[in-house]
């Protein structure tokens, strides 16, 4: 099962982490990045290789690794990123 955890909004972006349990005992991550609203929305997903001990690990694997493609792209948004409800 896939849980949205601690959605940010970073302009006009929602990264929201995607955290996957493994049948090893590891955690996968991944990472949602949405913009647009109604039928403009865009959702990225982006699923990483490296495996994680620990939720939170693989957490903020995926909320750094989307916050970096957000601020590769506009710089400008990345310090308004504001925790939301998931």
């Amino acid at each position: 099962m896939d849980i949205i955890q601690h959605s940010i909004a970073v302009g006009k972006y929602l990264v929201s982490p995607l955290i996957r349990h493994q049948d090893d005992g590891n955690f996968a991550a991944s990472v949602s990045i949405r913009s647009g609203r109604g039928s403009g929305m865009h959702d990225r997903v982006m699923r990483f290789t490296p495996r994680f001990a620990s939720h939170a690990a693989a957490a903020r694997y995926a909320v750094a690794q989307g916050l970096g493609w957000v601020r590769e792209r506009h710089p400008r948004s990345a310090p308004l990123a504001l925790p939301c409800a998931g």
